[in-house]
């Protein structure tokens, strides 16, 4: 009978299971459902035949700030409006914008004129605008156009590879000639580009469409059966000088505009070419990879994680040596001491067993950082696990920040209880100043530094500078959800019971004997980040890339694995420097125990000005201040999650080493 149940209960679950695929087969993210196009003449509701173009903002590695595509004076539709976009957008400055680049599905053209502008010398206005294109050739700023959710790449060799190919999700508006030995960027590409002190404008492209038609493919009932579905969309970038009102593309003569102007008007036409083929070989679902799979990072992400692991195994070798032998037989040795005599022959960490839980100088300060630690470190915990899963995705625009920020926003509640329990267990009593600080000190030096950098934006009109209403609204999450949550988590914090210790704190504090160079707190603290930067630093390199360098990161199985290793490495480390510590009688460990991980986010710092130096080519003053200032604030939340975790680590150890332990 009870085999029988066990069966029925079995077929029950498998039967759930398979209902729950059933849904899941026809899941898709939003945002991301895949669009049916067909010829003009069979459209319908489902299967659309106009292809619209949207642009992005023009970005550059060359200078931080990225600007409209309507800041450079191209061709733009009349209407100003931008798609819709969530609040990670917005705070990453991208403008999805229509453009008059529109096509119709399987209809090819050639040579088809999009628009002209000119340029006259008596014109300051048109000048202005001139001269802004030319700073922007100069600065090497990158196009990103976008056709059905999908970024249209410009594919080229890789430098030293006849079979390697590399594309990128833009291509340069132009490119900058000064002579022979200064070509620069894509100048470098054609030999027409050869004269000095000249500019060339890439105001022609020619477009390939490629598609996967509904032969042999189930789409559902919907999809008609002449249904296509958009896969990848490439381009090459050509300067063309056009002749009047021709506009004849089979011109070898390339669009210069000279360093100083000699004629009095200038114009530059814009064309296209648009040409389509079918590829029944890449699925919609896998459209991306040959993004992705043009950059050759897979091999050396392994090795990172390799790195990573060769440095966790050392750690945990020492730290259960530590356990099972040295630790093991110093609580046999003083469980054993049971007459006074033998009491005077404590050494060692039993010797601060009464100063070892001395609430420290700065509590207040030391519970505010933790607090908001908490909170950012399951922020970045949930985070990763929704990238894993796929629902942060490239494709997806704007979800990763839009998720950090709602998450930080609604993980108010454990920063203000924890917080608020480790204050108490301090034995603070000033608890209206803990709560209104942990509510309000991180994040509003945050604040004010996104708030500063916004100004510079501001000021050179980027398309990155945050409208007012949008910093209205992130002031509105602030105020009224993340302070909210802080006081009801402050709340039960301060109403649960004080923390116990093990072992009692005597009144009169212990003196502490004269230390050795590495027992000392500064060479402790500069040590112990030393090792779990070293877990994280070649992950960094595409994190930074990612944001400056304007590459996809997408590898998030990877980030999330570094994380885990992270967060052993930091508790490794921390708890064998406290123990370290501890055996030379030096009992002050709560913030040393903060700093000693906290320190990785030094490393990270450096790291940061070697990137800068090394890899970017920045050179005016706004940009390298925006640089740094986004670099702080990166620094501040890493600094405050690393140390959260190395204190938390710490605080377990010692708890633990000294529960076990017989103290008359």
């Amino acid at each position: 009978m009870e085999r029988h149940q066990r069966t029925v209960s079995w077929s029950k679950i498998c039967v759930v299971f398979s209902l729950i695929l059933d849904l899941t087969s026809a899941f898709y993210l939003p945002g991301l459902a895949p669009k049916n196009f067909c010829p003009s003449k069979a459209a319908t509701n489902d299967c659309v035949a106009v292809i619209p173009l949207f642009v992005n903002r023009l970005n550059s590695v060359e200078s931080v700030i990225p600007y409209e595509y309507r800041s450079f004076d191209f061709c733009t539709l009349d209407d100003t409006e931008s798609t819709d976009e969530n609040l990670g957008q917005v705070l990453f400055g991208e403008r999805i914008r229509s453009s008059p680049y529109k096509f119709e599905f399987m209809k090819e053209e050639k040579c088809v004129s999009v628009c002209t502008k000119s340029f006259e010398k008596k014109d300051k206005d048109a000048m202005k605008r001139l001269d802004f294109l030319k700073k922007g050739i100069m600065l090497n700023y990158q196009h990103h156009w976008i056709i059905d959710n999908m970024p249209v790449t410009w594919c080229y060799q890789v430098a030293g590879s006849a079979h390697q190919q590399y594309c990128t999700p833009g291509f340069p508006i132009g490119c900058y000639y000064k002579d022979s030995s200064h070509a620069k960027d894509a100048c470098v590409t054609d030999a027409r580009f050869n004269q000095d002190d000249t500019f060339y404008v890439f105001n022609h492209v020619k477009i390939v469409i490629m598609y996967h038609d509904s032969t042999n493919v189930d789409w559902g009932n919907t999809a008609p059966t002449d249904a296509a579905r958009l896969v990848q969309a490439r381009l090459i970038p050509t300067s063309l000088k056009h002749k009047g009102d021709k506009h004849d593309c089979n011109t070898d003569q390339p669009m210069g505009i000279p360093g100083k102007m000699k004629d009095d008007k200038l114009e530059i036409t814009y064309t296209y070419d648009v040409s389509f083929e079918q590829n029944n070989e890449i699925k919609w679902s896998s459209r991306w990879d040959y993004i992705l799979d043009s950059m050759p990072h897979s091999n050396i992400q392994w090795f990172s994680i390799m790195n990573s692991l060769v440095i966790v195994l050392f750690l945990s070798g020492m730290v259960a040596m530590i356990m099972l032998r040295t630790l093991h037989k110093d609580i046999a040795r003083y469980n054993q001491i049971d007459n006074s005599e033998d009491a005077q022959e404590e050494f060692g960490w039993k010797l601060v067993h009464g100063d070892v839980f001395r609430p420290p100088r700065k509590g207040m300060l030391l519970s505010i950082l933790l607090g908001c630690g908490v909170q950012i470190f399951f922020m970045s915990m949930i985070t990763l696990v929704f990238a894993c899963m796929g629902f942060l995705s490239p494709a997806n625009r704007g979800a990763l920040m839009t998720c950090v920020l709602v998450l930080y926003v609604c993980l108010g509640t454990p920063a203000g209880y924890i917080s608020a329990r480790i204050y108490k267990m301090f034995g603070g009593e000033k608890w209206k100043s803990n709560v209104l600080l942990t509510a309000f000190l991180c994040p509003g030096i945050i604040f004010g530094v996104f708030f500063l950098l916004n100004l510079i934006l501001w000021g050179k009109h980027s398309s990155a500078a945050v409208p007012f209403l949008t910093l209205l609204a992130l002031l509105a999450l602030w105020l009224c959800i993340s302070v909210p949550l802080t006081f009801v988590g402050a709340y039960f914090g301060f109403k649960k019971r004080t923390i116990e210790h093990p072992v009692r704190t005597n009144q009169i504090p212990r003196q502490i004997p004269e230390q050795s160079f590495y027992t000392k707190p500064l060479p402790g603290i500069v040590m112990g980040g030393v090792l779990p930067f070293g877990c994280i630093f070649i992950q960094l390199f595409f994190i930074l890339n990612s944001i400056w360098s304007h590459q996809m990161y997408y590898m998030f199985g990877f980030l999330f694995l570094v994380f885990i290793i992270l967060i052993v490495t930091c508790s490794e480390a921390t708890i064998l420097l406290c123990y370290f510590h501890l055996c030379a009688e030096d009992y002050h460990w709560w913030w040393r125990s903060f700093l000693t991980s906290g320190f990785t986010a030094i490393y990270f710092f450096l790291y940061c000005i070697h990137y800068y130096i090394s890899k970017l080519n920045i050179e005016d003053f706004a940009s390298t201040f925006l640089y740094f200032g986004y670099t702080f604030i990166m620094v501040f939340l890493f600094f405050i999650l690393t140390g959260s975790i190395g204190f938390f680590s710490c605080f377990w150890f010692v708890t633990k080493i000294y529960s076990v332990v017989k103290v008359d």
